[in-house]
């Protein structure tokens, strides 16, 4: 076991691993340390605690200091040069005629290097970019190509449920996320609805697929043929999944009814692998198979921090 403490760079980013050593350091406090970027200034999102080796990236860096009055001033101070090199950058790629959207610009603690994230569709050729912007800066001048999520994570917004994105405010790390997971919640399988600010099939969609999985296993399918408790068959007409509820349409007295039931009040065989029925058109069915392929493409890896 090693003991250490988490640290963020940036508002929801990855959490990494540093030795507190004989620091006293709290929760939500700045501290300084060494990256592979160079010195950083981090904010502690735990109390120092033990954790097993495997979960560590050896060698394990200590931190250098707990941020002083004047570590918070140049952290400041670095906020600003990054709003003015914002500026400065997007004209230069107006000025080359790039096709590419400036993100974000990022200077390290300690001015050692300048980072700007930038979408484009393709490859961009930017070694004249970098040539201009080193010549105005002095600096060290990384341009890093990201994704849409990345772009979404950093800009942030609202998201369809009324509520800031869970990428911007506290999902540390994006999930694999994929069209099973709509369909294993009997969500819509519209492309519009399922996707996020970002383009692509939202991130929420893992936050409850283990209970819906697990409510799913105890209900018999649309279309299954049951028995009741009161000896009555008739087939399977919708479930409730989260009230585990099943409405049958039973035969009582010649008549069809529909009776609706809890599932430890039916009889049915369970089966292993539910077959969910792809109910779209077929532009629909063509938007969903692009939102699987860019999933699959893209991966899930956020190339914002490097550390």
């Amino acid at each position: 076991m090693i003991r250490v403490i988490g640290v963020r760079f940036r508002t929801a980013g990855k959490i990494y691993y540093f030795d507190p050593g004989k620091l006293d350091i709290k929760k939500g406090a700045h501290v300084i340390v060494e990256t592979a970027r160079g010195i950083e200034y981090g904010t502690v999102v735990g109390e120092p605690r033990e954790v097993t080796d495997d979960k560590v990236v050896q060698p394990l860096k200590a931190v250098l200091r707990v941020a002083t009055q004047k570590d918070d001033e140049q952290e400041a101070a670095n906020k600003e040069k990054e709003r003015e090199a914002f500026k400065i950058c997007l004209e230069k790629i107006r000025k080359h005629e790039l096709q590419m959207k400036l993100i974000d610009a990022e200077y390290t603690f300690d001015n050692n290097k300048v980072l700007f994230y930038f979408t484009a569709d393709g490859r961009i050729d930017f070694r004249e970019l970098v040539k201009d912007l080193a010549a105005v800066f002095k600096t060290r001048i990384e341009l890093r190509q990201i994704g849409v999520r990345d772009e979404t994570k950093i800009v942030g917004g609202i998201g369809i449920c009324g509520r800031p994105l869970c990428c911007h405010t506290h999902l540390s790390e994006f999930v694999p996320v994929s069209i099973k997971m709509a369909k294993e919640q009997n969500l819509s399988l519209n492309p519009t609805k399922i996707s996020g600010v970002c383009g692509r099939l939202m991130c929420c969609l893992k936050h409850e697929e283990e209970t819906y999985e697990d409510l799913n296993r105890k209900l018999p399918n649309v279309g299954d043929f049951v028995t009741t408790e009161d000896g009555l068959k008739g087939e399977v007409q919708s479930v409730n999944v989260l009230r585990q509820l099943v409405k049958v349409i039973v035969d009582i007295n010649d008549e069809k009814e529909i009776q609706e039931y809890k599932v430890d009040q039916l009889r049915f065989k369970r089966k292993h692998n539910k077959n969910h029925k792809m109910d779209v058109n077929d532009e629909e069915l063509k938007a969903l198979e692009k939102l699987e392929k860019q999933e699959k493409q893209e991966g899930n890896k956020s190339k914002l921090d490097d550390n």
